[in-house]
């Protein structure tokens, strides 16, 4: 790899808001904010809105559509003469 032309790799705290978790990784993102972290040392501190701890998906709380039913009931109220139609 040249160097000199890759951002730089760096310890960062993303803390999600909304479910009140944080989480250390390395980041190429930088933030003017700052985070003492249980190791006592001094992190940047990038919020997020939404992560793994508070995604629908991920926390089990997501919703499954009955898109079946939607089109059937689309299809009764208004035919398929839009689909006949040419």
């Amino acid at each position: 790899m040249r160097s000199g032309i890759h951002p730089v790799s760096r310890p960062v705290v993303f803390r999600d808001r909304a479910a009140g978790v944080a989480f250390l990784t390395r980041s190429t993102a930088d933030s003017e904010r700052t985070t003492e972290w249980a190791d006592g040392h001094t992190y940047p501190l990038v919020d997020v809105e939404i992560s793994s701890a508070s995604h629908p998906f991920y926390t089990g709380t997501s919703r499954v559509l009955d898109t079946a039913g939607r089109v059937e009931r689309f299809e009764r109220r208004y035919g398929r003469a839009a689909t006949a139609r040419r």
